[in-house]
Protein backbone atom coordinates (compact mmCIF):
# COMPACT_ATOMS: atom_id res chain seq x y z
CA UNK A 1 0.00 0.00 0.00
CA UNK A 2 1.29 3.45 -0.92
CA UNK A 3 2.20 5.52 2.13
CA UNK A 4 1.43 9.20 2.81
CA UNK A 5 3.83 11.78 1.40
CA UNK A 6 5.87 13.24 4.23
CA UNK A 7 5.69 16.95 5.09
CA UNK A 8 9.43 17.30 4.41
CA UNK A 9 9.05 15.76 0.95
CA UNK A 10 6.09 17.97 0.17
CA UNK A 11 8.00 21.04 1.33
CA UNK A 12 10.99 20.11 -0.82
CA UNK A 13 8.74 19.64 -3.86
CA UNK A 14 7.14 23.07 -3.33
CA UNK A 15 10.54 24.69 -2.89
CA UNK A 16 11.72 23.10 -6.13
CA UNK A 17 8.64 24.32 -7.97
CA UNK A 18 9.12 27.85 -6.69
CA UNK A 19 12.75 27.75 -7.78
CA UNK A 20 11.81 26.68 -11.30
CA UNK A 21 8.79 28.94 -11.87
CA UNK A 22 9.68 31.88 -9.64
CA UNK A 23 6.16 31.90 -8.18
CA UNK A 24 3.59 29.53 -6.81
CA UNK A 25 -0.08 30.13 -6.00
CA UNK A 26 -2.57 27.70 -4.56
CA UNK A 27 -5.84 27.52 -6.49
CA UNK A 28 -8.68 29.52 -4.95
CA UNK A 29 -11.43 27.50 -3.36
CA UNK A 30 -14.58 27.39 -5.45
CA UNK A 31 -16.79 26.13 -2.66
CA UNK A 32 -19.20 28.11 -0.51
CA UNK A 33 -18.36 27.59 3.19
CA UNK A 34 -21.13 25.78 5.09
CA UNK A 35 -22.29 25.66 8.70
CA UNK A 36 -25.03 23.43 10.13
CA UNK A 37 -25.96 22.43 6.58
CA UNK A 38 -26.39 26.01 5.34
CA UNK A 39 -24.06 28.49 3.62
CA UNK A 40 -21.93 30.21 6.26
CA UNK A 41 -22.29 33.96 5.72
CA UNK A 42 -19.97 34.80 8.63
CA UNK A 43 -17.22 37.27 7.85
CA UNK A 44 -16.32 40.88 7.10
CA UNK A 45 -17.77 42.37 3.93
CA UNK A 46 -17.09 45.64 2.16
CA UNK A 47 -19.58 47.19 -0.24
CA UNK A 48 -18.57 46.48 -3.82
CA UNK A 49 -19.62 47.11 -7.40
CA UNK A 50 -22.87 45.38 -8.25
CA UNK A 51 -22.79 42.89 -11.11
CA UNK A 52 -26.46 42.22 -11.99
CA UNK A 53 -25.38 39.52 -14.46
CA UNK A 54 -23.63 37.39 -11.85
CA UNK A 55 -25.47 34.05 -11.38
CA UNK A 56 -26.26 34.79 -7.72
CA UNK A 57 -27.65 38.22 -8.62
CA UNK A 58 -29.77 36.87 -11.47
CA UNK A 59 -31.22 34.21 -9.17
CA UNK A 60 -32.18 36.80 -6.56
CA UNK A 61 -33.68 39.18 -9.10
CA UNK A 62 -35.81 36.38 -10.52
CA UNK A 63 -37.43 35.91 -7.11
CA UNK A 64 -38.48 39.55 -6.58
CA UNK A 65 -42.30 39.80 -6.44
CA UNK A 66 -43.86 40.71 -9.76
CA UNK A 67 -44.45 44.40 -10.38
CA UNK A 68 -41.73 45.72 -8.08
CA UNK A 69 -39.63 48.49 -9.64
CA UNK A 70 -35.84 48.28 -9.59
CA UNK A 71 -34.38 51.17 -7.58
CA UNK A 72 -30.95 52.06 -8.93
CA UNK A 73 -29.38 53.62 -5.84
CA UNK A 74 -28.03 50.58 -3.96
CA UNK A 75 -25.08 52.40 -2.38
CA UNK A 76 -23.60 53.69 -5.63
CA UNK A 77 -26.04 56.41 -6.65
CA UNK A 78 -28.03 59.15 -4.96
CA UNK A 79 -31.27 60.39 -6.44
CA UNK A 80 -31.71 64.07 -7.31
CA UNK A 81 -34.70 65.94 -5.88
CA UNK A 82 -38.10 64.55 -6.89
CA UNK A 83 -36.71 61.24 -8.18
CA UNK A 84 -37.48 58.16 -6.11
CA UNK A 85 -36.24 55.23 -8.15
CA UNK A 86 -39.62 54.46 -9.65
CA UNK A 87 -41.46 54.36 -6.33
CA UNK A 88 -44.81 56.15 -6.41
CA UNK A 89 -45.49 58.05 -3.18
CA UNK A 90 -49.07 58.81 -2.25
CA UNK A 91 -49.99 62.50 -2.75
CA UNK A 92 -49.50 63.67 0.83
CA UNK A 93 -46.24 61.73 1.13
CA UNK A 94 -45.00 63.17 -2.17
CA UNK A 95 -45.84 66.71 -1.04
CA UNK A 96 -43.79 66.19 2.11
CA UNK A 97 -40.87 64.68 0.17
CA UNK A 98 -40.80 67.67 -2.17
CA UNK A 99 -39.99 69.92 0.79
CA UNK A 100 -36.63 68.17 1.18
CA UNK A 101 -33.46 70.19 0.61
CA UNK A 102 -29.78 69.27 1.05
CA UNK A 103 -29.22 72.44 3.08
CA UNK A 104 -31.82 71.31 5.62
CA UNK A 105 -30.24 67.86 5.71
CA UNK A 106 -26.85 69.31 6.66
CA UNK A 107 -28.10 71.25 9.68
CA UNK A 108 -26.63 70.24 13.04
CA UNK A 109 -29.92 68.79 14.24
CA UNK A 110 -30.31 66.59 11.14
CA UNK A 111 -26.87 65.49 9.95
CA UNK A 112 -26.50 62.66 12.47
CA UNK A 113 -30.11 61.51 12.41
CA UNK A 114 -30.10 57.74 11.95
CA UNK A 115 -32.02 56.19 9.06
CA UNK A 116 -33.95 52.95 9.36
CA UNK A 117 -32.46 49.69 8.14
CA UNK A 118 -34.35 50.15 4.86
CA UNK A 119 -31.92 52.92 3.90
CA UNK A 120 -28.93 51.93 6.04
CA UNK A 121 -28.42 48.45 4.55
CA UNK A 122 -27.75 49.88 1.09
CA UNK A 123 -25.19 52.45 2.24
CA UNK A 124 -21.62 52.01 0.91
CA UNK A 125 -20.22 50.89 4.27
CA UNK A 126 -18.81 47.57 5.51
CA UNK A 127 -20.51 45.10 7.80
CA UNK A 128 -19.55 41.99 9.73
CA UNK A 129 -21.83 38.97 9.94
CA UNK A 130 -21.76 36.40 12.75
CA UNK A 131 -23.93 33.38 11.97
CA UNK A 132 -25.25 31.20 14.78
CA UNK A 133 -27.91 28.52 14.92
CA UNK A 134 -30.67 30.59 16.53
CA UNK A 135 -29.71 34.06 15.36
CA UNK A 136 -27.59 35.94 12.86
CA UNK A 137 -25.98 39.23 13.88
CA UNK A 138 -25.05 41.93 11.38
CA UNK A 139 -22.74 44.59 12.79
CA UNK A 140 -22.83 47.57 10.46
CA UNK A 141 -20.32 50.38 10.40
CA UNK A 142 -22.95 52.88 9.22
CA UNK A 143 -24.22 54.64 12.36
CA UNK A 144 -22.87 51.76 14.49
CA UNK A 145 -26.07 49.78 13.86
CA UNK A 146 -26.34 46.14 14.99
CA UNK A 147 -29.07 43.90 13.59
CA UNK A 148 -30.29 40.70 15.23
CA UNK A 149 -32.07 38.27 12.90
CA UNK A 150 -33.92 35.56 14.81
CA UNK A 151 -33.56 32.11 13.23
CA UNK A 152 -35.35 30.06 15.91
CA UNK A 153 -38.74 29.86 14.23
CA UNK A 154 -40.45 32.66 16.15
CA UNK A 155 -42.88 35.02 14.42
CA UNK A 156 -43.19 38.79 14.64
CA UNK A 157 -44.59 40.29 17.86
CA UNK A 158 -48.01 41.92 18.16
CA UNK A 159 -48.60 45.15 16.29
CA UNK A 160 -48.44 47.19 19.51
CA UNK A 161 -44.83 46.06 20.17
CA UNK A 162 -42.22 48.85 19.89
CA UNK A 163 -41.25 50.07 16.43
CA UNK A 164 -37.56 50.87 15.99
CA UNK A 165 -35.16 51.92 13.25
CA UNK A 166 -33.91 48.33 13.03
CA UNK A 167 -37.36 46.78 13.26
CA UNK A 168 -37.98 43.14 14.16
CA UNK A 169 -36.26 40.66 11.84
CA UNK A 170 -36.91 36.93 11.50
CA UNK A 171 -35.09 34.69 9.06
CA UNK A 172 -35.18 31.26 7.48
CA UNK A 173 -33.34 29.34 4.78
CA UNK A 174 -34.77 28.54 1.38
CA UNK A 175 -32.15 26.27 -0.10
CA UNK A 176 -28.93 28.29 -0.12
CA UNK A 177 -30.69 31.64 0.35
CA UNK A 178 -31.17 33.45 3.64
CA UNK A 179 -34.60 35.14 3.65
CA UNK A 180 -35.07 37.93 6.20
CA UNK A 181 -38.49 39.42 6.97
CA UNK A 182 -38.58 42.74 8.86
CA UNK A 183 -41.54 44.60 10.34
CA UNK A 184 -42.10 47.00 13.27
CA UNK A 185 -40.06 49.75 11.66
CA UNK A 186 -40.07 53.29 12.96
CA UNK A 187 -40.90 55.84 10.21
CA UNK A 188 -37.73 57.06 8.49
CA UNK A 189 -36.23 57.62 5.06
CA UNK A 190 -36.37 55.27 2.07
CA UNK A 191 -34.21 57.35 -0.25
CA UNK A 192 -31.58 60.05 0.22
CA UNK A 193 -33.91 62.88 -0.79
CA UNK A 194 -36.82 63.01 1.59
CA UNK A 195 -39.09 60.07 0.73
CA UNK A 196 -40.10 58.42 3.99
CA UNK A 197 -41.72 55.10 4.83
CA UNK A 198 -44.37 54.66 7.49
CA UNK A 199 -44.50 52.30 10.46
CA UNK A 200 -46.38 49.88 8.19
CA UNK A 201 -43.35 49.34 5.95
CA UNK A 202 -42.44 45.71 5.31
CA UNK A 203 -38.97 44.66 4.23
CA UNK A 204 -38.00 41.30 2.72
CA UNK A 205 -34.33 40.61 2.00
CA UNK A 206 -32.71 37.64 0.29
CA UNK A 207 -28.99 36.99 0.74
CA UNK A 208 -26.98 34.62 -1.43
CA UNK A 209 -23.24 33.96 -1.76
CA UNK A 210 -21.53 33.78 -5.14
CA UNK A 211 -20.31 30.36 -6.28
CA UNK A 212 -16.81 31.02 -4.91
CA UNK A 213 -18.15 32.26 -1.57
CA UNK A 214 -16.36 35.61 -1.91
CA UNK A 215 -19.25 37.94 -2.80
CA UNK A 216 -22.51 38.33 -0.92
CA UNK A 217 -25.49 39.50 -2.98
CA UNK A 218 -28.81 40.72 -1.66
CA UNK A 219 -32.13 42.02 -2.83
CA UNK A 220 -34.18 44.32 -0.62
CA UNK A 221 -37.90 44.30 -1.38
CA UNK A 222 -39.90 47.19 0.09
CA UNK A 223 -43.65 47.54 0.45
CA UNK A 224 -45.52 50.21 2.37
CA UNK A 225 -49.25 50.41 1.60
CA UNK A 226 -49.59 53.52 3.79
CA UNK A 227 -47.04 55.65 1.92
CA UNK A 228 -46.54 54.00 -1.47
CA UNK A 229 -48.74 53.14 -4.45
CA UNK A 230 -46.31 50.43 -5.61
CA UNK A 231 -43.38 48.33 -4.39
CA UNK A 232 -39.67 48.41 -5.17
CA UNK A 233 -36.40 46.60 -4.68
CA UNK A 234 -32.68 47.24 -4.50
CA UNK A 235 -29.79 45.00 -5.51
CA UNK A 236 -26.63 45.11 -3.41
CA UNK A 237 -23.29 43.32 -3.17
CA UNK A 238 -20.45 43.03 -0.66
CA UNK A 239 -17.00 41.50 -1.13
CA UNK A 240 -15.54 39.34 1.65
CA UNK A 241 -12.33 40.71 3.21
CA UNK A 242 -10.91 38.37 5.89
CA UNK A 243 -9.01 40.02 8.71
CA UNK A 244 -10.70 43.42 8.41
CA UNK A 245 -12.68 45.06 11.21
CA UNK A 246 -15.62 47.39 11.74
CA UNK A 247 -14.61 50.86 12.92
CA UNK A 248 -16.78 53.22 15.02
CA UNK A 249 -18.92 55.56 12.94
CA UNK A 250 -19.32 58.11 15.77
CA UNK A 251 -21.15 60.74 13.74
CA UNK A 252 -20.07 64.28 14.69
CA UNK A 253 -22.66 66.86 13.55
CA UNK A 254 -20.20 69.71 13.79
CA UNK A 255 -17.67 68.06 11.47
CA UNK A 256 -19.97 68.77 8.52
CA UNK A 257 -20.55 72.45 9.22
CA UNK A 258 -18.86 75.04 7.04
CA UNK A 259 -16.76 77.69 8.75
CA UNK A 260 -18.62 80.94 9.03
Amino acid sequence: MQGRISKSATGAALAALITVTGAFALPASAEVPRKDGHPDLSGFYNFTRIDPDAPAARKLISEVPEGAVFMKDGGAYEFPPNEYGGLKPKPDVLAEAQKWSPQEELKVENICKKPSIIYAIQGPFPMEITQGRDMIVMQMEYFDMVRVIFMDGRGHPDEDAPHTLLGHSIGHWEGDELVVDTTHLEPATITNNGLNHSEDAHLVERFRLSDDGQTLYSTEYIEDPTNLENTGYRLMAWKKHPGEHIYPYECDPFAYQEDE
